[in-house]
């Protein structure tokens, strides 16, 4: 029977490197919370039960934790005394628990379940405790594991405290740590703060584990995923390496992109197979893609929807609620809001529509746009099937264009129109013969006199 699976995570820490309002773990990588990257690692590992130690000076991180997971996973670290000190803050909400947990942090986004996974399968076998260890190309200014001819760990050693041989390790601490949860407050319990800033370390807990008989080991992840980031040239450098995990699994999952290093994903973005993506391309939060689909150059999608197919752009934006159902086009310098654009349908460049529903086959012409908004509440447009609307038409809505309709070109459509019908809404055309010359003549007439 496997044991149950608890995690804390460590959020209390002041980020004043990052210089911002925002609490740094909040702050986003993939176009999610730092935080929630730590959450989804835990949860996607089997954990039932979370807690995230945050810092009393940090409300709208306890407004974060309490949106996500409730109030009852909130622990406060008050005054903060260092990591150890921060993990026995978790104590009474985990009081009632009885199995495994891991300590990671909520600045640490790129750790993967697949790796807490491994964590907890380790210390199960062990019935102890073990280290996410990492060897670093260069471990100055990381503690190192210094391991025993069996492979146990023996202790963490801080790089100040190291003797040279010790400095010379290049397997490193990632402060990850995985224990029986009665085992690990107990050995908290136990750590001292004699030491030059007057704190409790988590590091000391495995010395002490393995001098009370307690199982010692080491699994071995990247030093990639082990990045914890403080300041804002670490948070590009997460963002750098989510990128280019998220365009290989990708190419790998069948997408062909021509110049994948500018195009940018987000945590959820879902990309079917034989999807081309052409260079510069955006993929804010909440896309998904149909199989066979392109997106051109320069476009930026958010929260949308391309049917199998479908093209978009070049320089198009698909907005929040935008729909594009299967074989449809939205060209160059298109914009597309809360709407859905039916099969085949297209609008093949320079219009806007928002809020609106296009049927099937349905053309847009250029430079239409859809007038949703009235300053105070936003109108839908209903597009017909087989609807043909003429360069310039400005649909005012609430408005209905029946199936087949035409629209004449610079039309202002105020109210519905029928089924097959041609709507003109514009101001008839008339010629003044030989107006252009007379006034050619006079101004040219008034400009010499004047020189």
């Amino acid at each position: 029977m496997s044991r149950a699976r608890a995690a804390i995570i460590l959020a209390a820490g002041q980020g004043t490197r990052m210089k911002s309002d925002l609490p740094k773990v909040l702050h986003q990588v993939g176009g999610r919370a730092m935080l929630d990257w730590a959450i989804a690692a835990v949860r996607g590992a089997g954990v039932s039960r979370i807690v995230v130690v945050v810092s009393k000076s940090a409300p709208a991180l306890s407004a974060h934790v309490e949106r996500v997971l409730g109030a009852g996973a909130i622990a406060v670290q008050d005054p903060p005394l260092g990591t150890g000190h921060a993990v026995r803050a978790a104590a009474s909400a985990l009081s009632d628990f009885d199995g495994d947990v891991v300590v990671l942090y909520g600045d640490g986004p790129l750790i993967q379940s697949s790796r807490v996974e491994e964590l907890f399968a380790a210390c199960a076998t062990s019935a102890g405790m073990t280290v996410l260890g990492f060897n670093a190309a260069d471990p100055t200014g990381y503690g190192r594991l210094v391991v025993s001819a069996d492979g146990a760990l023996e202790r963490i050693v801080e790089e100040k405290e190291a003797s040279p041989a010790e400095r010379q390790l290049k397997l490193c601490n990632s402060g990850v740590i995985c224990a029986d949860a009665k085992t690990l407050f107990r050995l908290l319990a136990l750590v001292g703060n004699n030491n030059a800033k007057g704190e409790y370390y988590l590091t000391d807990v495995p010395a002490l584990g393995r001098s009370s008989g307690v199982s010692t080991s080491v699994v071995m992840g990247e030093e990639s995923e082990t990045l914890g980031v403080n300041s804002r040239a670490e948070l590009a450098q997460a963002e750098a390496v989510f990128q280019a995990r998220a365009r290989k699994a990708a190419m790998d999952a069948g997408v062909t992109m021509i110049d994948p290093k500018s195009v940018f994903f987000s945590y959820d973005t879902e990309i079917a197979a034989d999807v081309v993506i052409e260079p510069n391309v955006f993929f804010a939060a909440g896309v998904k893609i149909g199989k066979g689909a392109r997106i051109k150059t320069s476009c930026r999608l958010e929260h949308a929807e391309v049917g199998p197919g479908a093209q978009l752009g070049p320089f198009a934006q698909l907005r929040p609620g935008a729909k594009l159902a299967a074989n449809s086009r939205i060209g160059n310098f298109v914009e597309v809001k809360n709407a859905t654009i039916g099969e085949a349908a297209k609008a093949n460049h320079l219009a806007y529509i928002g809020d609106a529903d296009v049927g099937a086959r349905a053309n847009i012409g250029a430079g239409a746009i859809t007038c949703n908004y009235d300053g105070f509440e936003k109108h839908r447009t209903n597009i017909g099937a087989n609807v043909f609307i003429g360069s310039d038409t400005a649909l005012v809505a609430p408005v209905t264009v029946g199936d087949g309709a035409y629209t004449a070109s610079g039309t202002v459509i105020t109210k519905d129109v029928p089924a097959g019908a041609l709507a003109v809404g514009r101001a008839r055309q008339e010629n003044i013969e030989g107006w252009a010359d007379k006034n050619r003549a006079r101004r040219q007439k008034k400009k010499d006199e004047s020189a």
